[in-house]
C-alpha cells in the first residue's frame, strides 16, 4: 500500500510529474504537449501547499485558517489541472466562488454564520469538474450544518447531546445498518428512503428489515468520495446524516472548502472577534473551529492524495 506522503513525494520529480500529468491526459488531443507545458505548474502548486501546511502547523492558531485555505487551494488547483489542462480558461474562475456576510451582528456566533455561494468561481467549479456536482444543493448553508457533516466532529456535538450523524457501516465493507429511527427522522417509510438514497449506493443485492435496524447487503463498499456517505479519517467508519435538513449529497472536500473560507475571512478582516475568541474562549465557537483546524490540516492532503493517487492505479491497470 502506497502511502499518501510518498505518492507525493514522487510526483515532486519532474519526469514523475510529467509522466502522470500525460496518463491523465491520454485521451485529449496533444496530451504530451500539454503534459511538458502544465508539469512546472503541477508541481510548484503541490510544493506551495504542502509548505502552507507545514508552515499552519508550526503557527499560532490565530493566523492557520489563512494558511489552510490557501493551502487547500493551491491542492484543488493541481487536482483540477489533472483533469482540465487549460484551467484558468477565464479570469472569473480565479475568484473564490463564495462569499461571507459582510456586516456581523451584535452577538455574533461562527456557527450562526452563514456562506453564499456564487456562479463563478473556484467553489463551484471544482464542485463540477473534481466531484461532478453542477447543481450545488443550497445557496446559503450554515456553519453548524457544515460542522455538523464531517465525522470527525461528531463527538463534539455528542457532547452537546446533538446526533448530527449517524454511524452505518465501514467504508471497506458493503453492509449498511440504519437504524429503523432514522427513518422516522427522515419521516419515510422503509421503500421511500431506499428510493432516496438508492442513486448513491452501487448495486443493492439484499434488503432485510428488523425491528431496530434496516440492513442493506451492496455489491461492493460506497464510493466516498461525494455526501451523503462520509468517511471519518481515524476509524474507518462510515456517517450518514441523521436528519433529513443535513441531507446534502456533496463532497466532503466542498464543506472543508466552505469553512476554511469563512474562517480565513474572520481572521483577516474582523480582528476584534477573531482575537477575542482566542482570549475569552466563551462559547462553544472556540473548541469547534479549534478541533476543524487539526482535522483539515491533516484530512484534506491526505483526502486530495488519494483521489490523485487513485488516478493513477486506475490508469496505470489500464
Amino acid at each position: 500500500m502506497i502511502k499518501i506522503d510518498e505518492f507525493y513525494t514522487y510526483l515532486n520529480a519532474q519526469q514523475n510529474a510529467q509522466s502522470f500529468l500525460y496518463q491523465c491526459y491520454s485521451e485529449m488531443d496533444n496530451a504530451e504537449a500539454k503534459s511538458y507545458q502544465n508539469c512546472s505548474t503541477f508541481m510548484y502548486l503541490l510544493d506551495h501547499s504542502r509548505r502552507f501546511y507545514e508552515n499552519g502547523k508550526k503557527t499560532d492558531e490565530l493566523v492557520q485558517p489563512v494558511l489552510y485555505f490557501y493551502g487547500m487551494v493551491h491542492l484543488l488547483k493541481a487536482y483540477i489541472l489533472t483533469k482540465r489542462p487549460d484551467y484558468p480558461e477565464s479570469t472569473s474562475l480565479l475568484a473564490h466562488g463564495v462569499t461571507a456576510r459582510k456586516r456581523k451582528k451584535k452577538f455574533y456566533t461562527f456557527t450562526d454564520d452563514e456562506v453564499k455561494v456564487q456562479q463563478h468561481g473556484m467553489f463551484p467549479y471544482f464542485s463540477e469538474h473534481l466531484y461532478s456536482i453542477k447543481r450545488i444543493p443550497f445557496e446559503k448553508i450554515r456553519m453548524e450544518t457544515l460542522f455538523g457533516l464531517l465525522p470527525e466532529m461528531s463527538d463534539f456535538f455528542a457532547l452537546q447531546k446533538q446526533e448530527k450523524l449517524t454511524a452505518v457501516g465501514s467504508a471497506n465493507s458493503a453492509q449498511l445498518q440504519f437504524p429503523i429511527e432514522l427513518l422516522d427522522n427522515y419521516h419515510l417509510t422503509e421503500t421511500a428512503f431506499i428510493a432516496r438514497i438508492q442513486n448513491y449506493l452501487p448495486t443493492i443485492k439484499k434488503i432485510q428489515s428488523g425491528k431496530l435496524t434496516l440492513d442493506i447487503q451492496l455489491e461492493h463498499p460506497v464510493n466516498c468520495s461525494n455526501g451523503p456517505f462520509f468517511k471519518h479519517m481515524d476509524n474507518g467508519k462510515l456517517y450518514f446524516p441523521a436528519h433529513r435538513d443535513s441531507f446534502f449529497p456533496i463532497s466532503e472536500v466542498m464543506i472543508h472548502y466552505l469553512l476554511l473560507f469563512n474562517l480565513s475571512m474572520l481572521c483577516r478582516y474582523e480582528s476584534e472577534w477573531w482575537g477575542d475568541l482566542f482570549v475569552s474562549k466563551a462559547d462553544m465557537d472556540y473548541p469547534l473551529i479549534h478541533h476543524f483546524l487539526q482535522i483539515t490540516a491533516q484530512k484534506i492532503p491526505e483526502r486530495i492524495g488519494e483521489e490523485l493517487l487513485a488516478m493513477k492505479v486506475e490508469r496505470d491497470f489500464h
